[in-house]
């Protein structure tokens, strides 16, 4: 690789994590075995990579068993690397009402499970997937709490929560002395700016908020290989994922082709291109990387070179070639 990795705060936190970091959505359990995930987190780390992200609903608790095994396998210092995993969807196939949402039950117990699977003690970040309607905030701000002052986790946070609700869980853990959440794990990318940039802004302000963002390549859509059409052994292709399809119409066809071009125009692979520009943002603490390949996982990994690599104006015109 090109460029020695950069590390940097989750917000005004103290922890420094990778400026890339690997996640284990859609492919770990599902797409890729533990031969290709051994391959896969072995390269991160030998790129310095130390986050590993994963959640409970992933292959309904296979991700984290296959991510369990592999970093055991590996012997990788424990104090190295940071893992984390989320709670909200559950991990059974056919969730019953205590084995999924954010009640202090199942955040407790979704939080033991997930260090059984993962072979670890505590996790370094825990999140919640998604707001639950079904559960006060406050209740799950509690059970969060509870469980950094047992050493189970280390740093909570959110996953796809308004600015509203954000705002309500650090209300509730100022009012009660409780720890607050440091970290939201939105979508950003390209095609998906408005929430990171807009409504978040505040909350990098007001609470010094760390953000660890999904789908820099719009599930794909930045990587150019749906331009014509959806490839048989593409994710989108996936049975259970068709609502990923959704994202492909007319007129975003028209702006994903403009982008390509650019990328070409320019040298550099469209998905490198997309997790660079991702990385310029000041308020991105890491950019969580998704491969089902090793090939893949490398070309990504030279976004953090090219990320410097162009003047302000032309990353611009990358913004534009897609708007």
């Amino acid at each position: 690789m090109g460029i020695a990795m950069q590390y940097r705060r989750l917000g005004n936190s103290g922890l420094q994590l990778s400026a890339l970091s690997f996640g284990a959505w859609v492919t770990f359990g599902n797409q890729v075995g533990r031969g290709a995930a051994r391959e896969m987190i072995a390269a991160a780390w030998d790129h310095g990579i130390n986050f590993f992200d994963n959640a409970e609903g992933y292959a309904n608790g296979e991700a984290e068993k296959v991510m369990g095994d592999v970093l055991a396998d590996l012997r990788l210092p424990r104090d190295g690397w940071c893992v984390s995993s989320k709670v909200f969807f559950g991990s059974a196939v056919d969730p019953r009402p205590t084995q999924k949402g954010l009640s202090r039950k199942h955040v407790h117990d979704a939080c033991h499970a997930a260090l059984k699977r993962l072979r670890v003690d505590y996790l370094d970040l825990y999140f919640c997937h998604r707001p639950d309607p079904e559960t006060p905030i406050a209740e799950t701000v509690w059970a969060m709490d509870g469980l950094v002052r047992q050493g189970k986790v280390l740093y909570w946070g959110t996953s796809e929560w308004s600015a509203d609700e954000i705002r309500e869980a650090h209300r509730v853990a100022q009012a009660h002395n409780l720890v607050a959440p440091s970290m939201e794990q939105p979508q950003y990318n390209l095609l998906d700016r408005q929430r990171v940039e807009v409504e978040y802004a505040p909350l990098y302000a007001d609470y010094g908020m760390g953000t660890t963002i999904f789908s820099p390549l719009a599930s794909g859509l930045l990587t150019g290989k749906y331009n014509d059409g959806i490839p048989a052994d593409s994710r989108l292709a996936q049975e259970g994922l068709t609502w990923l399809q959704r994202g492909l119409r007319g007129e975003r066809i028209d702006a994903l082709r403009r982008y390509t071009a650019l990328a070409a125009e320019l040298g550099v692979a469209p998905s490198t291109l997309a997790i660079a520009w991702c990385l310029r943002n000041p308020n991105v603490s890491t950019v969580m990387l998704g491969a089902s390949k090793l090939s893949q996982l490398l070309q990504n990994l030279e976004a953090l070179e090219v990320s410097r690599r162009f003047d302000d104006a032309l990353w611009e015109r990358v913004a534009q070639s897609v708007a």
